[in-house]
């Protein structure tokens, strides 16, 4: 269970550091990757939804064996994003400065894999 309590803590606060910087970044990603955001509502739900999932994770590391059910939609929230990055990557819809995160979700879906199918039911 420590390995589950690890991946979760980590990915909890990886999260955080990440996220919480977009909610002041909306200028600067219009300048560095037009079009501006004409729906600021769907940019600023995503970054609340994803932040949202940082702090579930850091409840499931908390005790993984209780919140192991917790883990399947986590694995599923990042494999959502791995999936769209990879099918609008191939529609030429999105840069590569995003396939390093989509590489990240990657990685942790696989460790978020690993932590469900070692930790016991409860």
């Amino acid at each position: 269970m420590r390995f589950a309590q690890w991946v979760f803590a980590i990915a909890g606060i990886v999260g955080i550091i990440i996220l919480t910087p977009m909610y002041f970044l909306e200028n600067r990603i219009a300048r560095d990757q037009p079009p501006p955001i004409t729906h600021p509502e769907i940019y600023y739900g995503f970054v609340g939804v994803a932040l949202a999932w940082q702090l579930m994770f850091l409840v499931i590391a908390t005790n993984p064996a209780r919140y192991r059910l917790g883990m399947l939609p986590a694995i599923v929230e990042k494999l959502s994003f791995v999936v769209a990055i990879a099918v609008l990557l191939a529609l030429g819809r999105v840069g590569g400065s995003i396939i390093g995160f989509a590489a990240l979700d990657g990685l942790w879906m696989i460790l978020f894999s690993i932590a469900y199918y070692i930790t016991p039911k409860m």
